[in-house]
Formats: structure tokens, C-alpha cells, sequence
């Protein structure tokens, strides 16, 4: 828990402004954000699954490059013919 006191002749706006700082230096804030939406790992056969699915498509550009005919559009179609 972060704890500030204030000092003498101090006005509220510097300790406010010291309390901030010491609150972003501390991380607490970073870690809120970071638990605030909590991503379930993947199961070896999604890893699995995925990594065949960029394979994949890096196979396809990769031979799109080679021809000379790779573009954004080529790139949609291809993840659009995969899907199906």
C-alpha cells in the first residue's frame, strides 16, 4: 500500500502530485490493467492448431513474393480461403 504524508509547507496540489508519482513508480497500476481482462491459456491443441494455420499462410505469401503477385488483397484472400 502506497503511503504519503504530507510535509510542511506543503501545498496540496505537490502532494498530490507526489502521491502519483510514487503510485506509477510503484507498478500498481500496471498490474490492475494488465489482470483487468484475464486471457485462459491456450490448450496444446490450439497452440498446435494456430501454429499450422501461420504455417500456412506464410507458405502462400511466401509463394505469392516469389511470382511477384503478393498485395494486402492477396493476403485477405488467402486467410478467407483457409477459413472455409
Amino acid at each position: 500500500m502506497i503511503e504519503v504524508k504530507k510535509k510542511d509547507r506543503e501545498t496540496s496540489e505537490s502532494l498530490i502530485r507526489r502521491f502519483s508519482r510514487r503510485v506509477q513508480q510503484s507498478g500498481v497500476l500496471y498490474a490492475a490493467r494488465g489482470n483487468r481482462f484475464y486471457a485462459k491459456p491456450k490448450n496444446k491443441r490450439q497452440v498446435r492448431l494456430s501454429a499450422q494455420y501461420r504455417a500456412k499462410i506464410k507458405k502462400e505469401v511466401d509463394k505469392l513474393k516469389k511470382i511477384g503477385k503478393f498485395d494486402e488483397e492477396a493476403l485477405k484472400r488467402i486467410k478467407r480461403k483457409l477459413e472455409e
